[in-house]
């Protein structure tokens, strides 16, 4: 018997149901982010083609270098995110400190990065962009405790929309002959343990004395074990995600803090991991339970499995 197909339009508005309260105002606003995805989505397909592939010259707020579909997806994101009237201020990977439209009335507050992995356009590897969404408060750097949504989408062999609302995690897989997110995974669940990790190890020497017993652990004991990096967090974590094991993007000598930001990448991806049943850590914390300092906060970062992440935590 075929199963009718339900778009992600459709999905979110079955869950706005099931919140009295709803005003329709934070649907409208997922649904301004899976347009401007759609629309990023077809450039990502033709960076090689048209004029957004290179570098811009400039770097970002966080010091990394911008290229010309970074600036495009930024943009992009901005003004749709402000078109939506929901918003009350927006955060990006790209700006040093936080937007606020002119006309701010919204009750949102939206952090993202526009483009993850970005750097790796070139050489057609999987990239995608990361949102995380709060309610407006008195002060915009909250834990990510308080998140009310985090999603990602994927652009790679095929465009897909991840997100929760803090119940489950779903996902949705675009058809392009009709131009609509189809729900394609209900209520994703992340294996509780998988032979499978994913880390830089070019910098195994650098990194913190727990990592590297847990790497060292690993590859003297575990049987059938794999290693898989794409060095797009957003890849590595999809697949995790849907594959199991652990990613790791732990502290090292020369980011003692972390590379990852809180924020904007692992409060998301942390909050969705949780969500599907498995665990994440910041050095010894959750990382949802820190309170940001900063816009642009750095911490170290392991998330996965949950049998993965205690074999991890069980390293001194």
């Amino acid at each position: 018997m075929h199963t009718p197909s339900i778009s992600l339009t459709e999905f979110i508005l079955d869950e706005e149901r099931s919140f009295p309260d709803a005003t329709g105002g934070f649907t409208h606003l997922l649904t301004q982010i899976e347009y401007a995805g759609k629309i990023i989505a077809s450039h990502v397909k033709k960076t090689g083609l048209v004029d957004i592939l290179g570098k811009t010259g400039e770097v970002n707020a966080t010091h990394d270098e911008v290229i010309e579909i970074d600036r495009f997806s930024n943009n992009l994101l901005m003004d749709t995110l402000e078109a939506s009237g929901q918003v009350y201020a927006l955060a990006s990977e790209e700006l040093a400190d936080f937007h606020y439209p002119e006309k701010n009335q919204g009750e949102y507050v939206v952090f993202f990065d526009p483009l993850d992995g970005s750097s790796n356009t070139d050489v057609d590897i999987t990239v995608g962009t990361i949102f995380s969404i709060y309610k407006k408060s008195d002060n915009l750097l909250q834990p990510g405790s308080k998140q009310i949504a985090a999603g990602y989408i994927l652009y790679g062999t095929s465009v897909m929309f991840i997100y929760t609302v803090g119940h489950g995690v779903h996902g949705f897989t675009l058809d392009p002959s009709i131009g609509s997110f189809l729900l394609s995974h209900r209520d994703i669940k992340i294996p509780s343990y998988a032979p499978i990790y994913s880390v830089n190890e070019a910098y195994y020497h650098t990194f913190d004395e727990r990592t590297r017993k847990y790497l060292d652990d690993l590859k003297k004991h575990e049987e059938g074990l794999k290693s898989r990096y794409v060095g797009s967090m957003v890849a590595d974590v999809h697949r995790t995600l849907i594959k199991g094991g652990i990613f790791l993007n732990p502290s090292d000598r020369e980011n003692p803090n972390g590379k990852l930001r809180l924020m904007i990448e692992i409060n998301p991806l942390s909050y969705i991991i949780e969500q599907a049943g498995g665990k994440a850590i910041s050095g010894d914390k959750n990382p949802l339970d820190i309170i940001p300092s900063s816009l642009h906060d750095r911490a170290p970062i392991a998330l996965g499995s949950p049998e993965n992440i205690d074999r991890y935590l069980a390293k001194r």
